[in-house]
C-alpha cells in the first residue's frame, strides 16, 4: 500500500493522520507533498485552529522506508536529495506555521518520523510508546531537523549518545527531559491531544501565532532585538480585537469569547 496523509477535522482542530500501517507509517514523498499542501491552506483557513499530527494503527512511525532508500542507491544521488529536500520543507512549514500543532505518538516513532515530532509545538504520547533515531544503526545519518532539535533541548553529550547509538527510549525518559508534554494510557493519545487542542482552540490565536514566532527566533536573536520584537507584538496583539475582549473578560471574570 503506499503511503498517504489523511485529513479528517474535529471541530476547529485538523487531523493529519500518517497512513501506510502495513509498513508501520513509514513516510516517503507522498505525505511529505501532501503535509506541505494540508498545512498550507489550514494556514488560511479561520475555521482551522490546531493541527494534530498523529498516525494509522497501533504506531505513530516508523521513519523512512529502508527498501525505498536502498532502492534510491540504485539512482543519482539527486533523486534521494530531492526526496529530503520536500521532507525538509515539510519540517519548514511546521515551524513556520502560525497555529499550533500537536503530535499525538502511540506506538513505534522512530527515525523521520521522531523527527518530526521533535518539529511540532506540542507532543501527546501514550505510556507505552517507544522511540528512537536508529540512523546510525543502518549506516546514516539524520534528517528532519532531528540534530538541530536535540541541540537546543537536551545537553550536547545526550544529543551525542541518542543520535550515535540509536538508543530505543521510552515515553517516561522524553518526558522527563522535557520533549514529551503529556502522557497518557495506550490508545489515548489522540483523545487527550484532541482535549489539548480546545484549550488552545479557546485562545486568541493571534497570540499563539506570535507566542509561535518569537520562540522560533528567541535563541537566535540577542536580548535586545528579542525584546524589541515582544514590544512590537504585544502592541499588535493589545489593539487586536482580541486583545480588548481578552482583558474585559478578565476585569468581568467571565470566559473571553476570541474572534477568529
Amino acid at each position: 500500500m503506499t503511503e498517504q496523509l489523511k485529513s479528517s477535522s474535529h471541530g476547529s482542530t485538523l487531523i493529519l493522520t500518517l497512513s501506510n500501517p502495513d509498513a508501520r507509517n513509514a513516510l516517503g514523498p507522498g505525505i511529505y507533498a501532501a503535509g506541505i499542501e494540508a498545512l498550507n491552506i489550514a494556514a488560511d483557513q479561520r475555521e482551522v485552529l490546531s493541527v494534530i499530527i498523529t498516525g494509522e494503527g497501533p504506531h505513530f512511525s516508523a521513519g523512512g522506508n529502508l527498501q525505498r532508500l536502498l532502492d534510491n542507491r540504485s539512482k543519482p544521488p539527486e533523486h534521494q536529495a530531492a526526496s529530503i529536500d520536500t521532507f525538509h520543507a515539510w519540517i519548514e512549514c511546521l515551524e513556520t506555521f502560525p497555529k499550533p500543532v500537536i503530535a499525538a505518538v502511540e506506538g513505534a516513532c522512530a527515525g523521520a518520523g521522531f523527527s518530526l515530532v521533535l518539529a511540532c509545538d506540542l507532543v501527546v504520547a501514550s505510556s507505552d510508546s517507544v522511540f528512537s533515531l536508529a540512523y546510525s544503526n543502518v549506516g546514516l545519518s539524520p534528517d528532519g531537523g532531528a540534530s538541530w532539535q536535540l541541540a537546543r533541548k537536551v545537553p550536547r553529550n545526550l544529543a551525542n549518545q541518542w543520535l550515535m547509538l540509536g538508543e530505543r527510549l521510552n515515553a517516561t525518559t522524553l518526558h522527563e527531559r522535557g520533549l514529551i508534554n503529556q502522557m497518557c494510557p495506550p490508545g489515548q493519545a489522540l483523545s487527550q491531544a484532541l482535549a489539548l487542542a480546545e484549550q488552545l482552540n479557546a485562545r486568541a490565536g493571534n497570540v499563539l501565532s506570535s507566542i509561535k514566532e518569537l520562540l522560533a527566533v528567541a535563541e537566535a536573536e540577542s536580548l535586545d532585538t528579542l525584546l524589541d520584537a515582544e514590544r512590537d507584538h504585544l502592541v499588535r496583539n493589545l489593539h487586536h480585537a482580541n486583545g480588548g475582549i481578552g482583558i474585559q473578560a478578565f476585569l468581568n471574570k467571565t470566559p473571553p469569547h476570541y474572534t477568529r
